[in-house]
């Protein structure tokens, strides 16, 4: 029987700076949405391998985002899958690993110097284009070789970020890489959500003001928030699931931050199917300075 073709929507996660729950709610975020018969890949562009260290893979032997850019094995050869026996990852989710062999990019580059750097993920992802419902681009915490190529192939941009001062100031730098790629490269690009994460209970005042903040700044063009209502609480179940390989959804599922993720995942399919019933509002220039 012929596997069914999916309506596969890329999305690009990032913020500049790094320790924000970038990756964790990537990973987290796949598993809710796993729970609700979603099948998602994991790509990490990330030359650190947060995500694929967390999930307990291996960052050396193994195809790896890497081969994938470079072209130097097909897309689906660097995928491992969660039938894996050698790697345990959660079900259905997918993983492209990363490797330390991404420094290397730079060099890779000016050895071909015919290729166009931007474009390096456009015939990846249209090979797995129709293989997932879901396909998570994890980018670097800096504007590096990977993050370029990445906002040009989205579909969606998912910005993470905390009660930090130093996290949320990022955030505008991250809105105007995704204004200035939707100008330049990927006019359909937009901004879904940006997900506010390790929210101390209760809140202190620091948090309320720095949340307040994301909802005010992190707006469409017509004053819509773009911040998910669904806020993730802090707790060291997630640090404890991510040590095991697991999503915090397999290791204990009836925790409450479970719940905010399984939460946070409807309201992220609501979103999408609210925005496909309508072109989305671009981001304009005042709100990445604002």
């Amino acid at each position: 029987m012929a596997e069914k073709i999916r309506n596969t929507v890329v999305i690009a996660v990032g913020n500049q700076k790094g320790g924000v729950g970038k990756t964790t709610n990537t990973i987290q975020l796949a598993g809710a949405l796993a729970e609700r018969g979603r099948r998602s890949l994991i790509i990490d562009l990330d030359m650190t391998s947060g995500a694929t260290k967390a999930l307990r893979a291996p960052t050396e032997g193994w195809n790896s985002s890497f081969e994938l850019l470079t072209g130097a094995e097909n897309a689906e050869d660097t995928i491992i899958t969660s039938e894996e026996s050698e790697v345990a990852l959660p079900p259905n989710i997918h993983l492209v690993p990363s490797s330390r062999k991404l420094a290397e990019l730079d060099t890779f580059l000016a050895l071909n110097p015919w290729l166009i750097h931007q474009d390096l993920l456009i015939e990846p992802i249209n090979r797995l284009r129709g293989k997932y419902d879901y396909v998570f681009l994890d980018t670097p915490p800096q504007k590096t070789k990977t993050t370029i190529p990445a906002l040009k192939v989205a579909d969606f941009a998912v910005l993470s970020a905390m009660p930090d001062h130093l996290a949320v100031s990022a955030l505008a730098e991250a809105l105007s890489d995704i204004v200035a790629a939707q100008r330049h490269a990927n006019e359909r690009l937009a901004l879904l959500g940006v997900i506010v994460c390790a929210v101390p209970r209760p809140k202190t005042r620091l948090a309320r003001e720095l949340v307040a903040y994301v909802e005010r700044t992190c707006v469409d063009a017509a004053g819509h928030t773009l911040k998910f209502s669904t806020e993730i609480s802090r707790s060291v179940v997630v640090q404890e699931a991510q040590k095991m390989g697991q999503t915090i959804l397999q290791y204990q599922g009836d925790h409450p931050v479970a719940d905010e993720y399984r939460t946070l995942a409807k309201e992220f399919e609501d979103r999408l199917t609210a925005l496909r019933q309508r072109p989305p509002i671009p981001l304009t220039e005042e709100v990445t300075h604002a």
